[in-house]
């Protein structure tokens, strides 16, 4: 493993940038891999960690439930939440995907995001990811990442 670069989240840009990752990204809940890939993407937007998405194919989407839950986003458009369903455990709400997206973020079109807070362990490159504070927020916290960051205590007028 090679170590990352250093970025502060007050470099990354307004709109949001959409740029693919090869880092081996690994999403697990209750025992079982739910999301594994070396072909994600990353959403980078001034003052949150990255976000990750995950194409479908490499997501165990049978696990996936509609939560009949939807959220916008001011850039991507209207999301849709899944409740994420393992045996008899379930995270409410733990991942999103924009189905379709508005423009400049057809990339991410059907795309899965999970909230690295509301399953058992979500790893870049085998480090274990921190989540963004705030439940509202998906961002995936590592160790090359600094803020401060939208979502902590004091950051609800940014």
């Amino acid at each position: 493993m090679t170590a990352q670069k250093q970025e502060s989240v007050w470099d990354y840009p307004r709109p949001p940038l959409v740029e693919p990752t090869q880092r081996h990204i690994k999403v697990t809940f209750n025992g079982q891999v739910v999301a594994e890939t070396t072909r994600g993407a990353r959403v980078l937007e001034t003052a949150s960690p990255p976000t990750i998405y995950c194409p479908p194919e490499d997501v165990r989407m049978d696990l996936l439930q509609p939560a009949g839950h939807a959220t916008v986003c001011e850039w991507k458009g209207t999301a849709e939440h899944f409740d994420l369903v393992v045996g008899d455990k379930v995270a409410q709400r733990a991942a999103w995907s924009y189905a379709t997206p508005n423009p400049g973020y057809e990339s991410i079109a059907g795309w899965i995001s999970f909230y690295p807070g509301r399953v058992d362990e979500a790893t870049m490159d085998d480090e274990l990811v921190r989540p963004q504070a705030g439940g509202y927020y998906g961002g995936w916290i590592t160790d090359n990442i600094v803020g401060p960051f939208k979502g902590d205590p004091g950051t609800e007028g940014w």
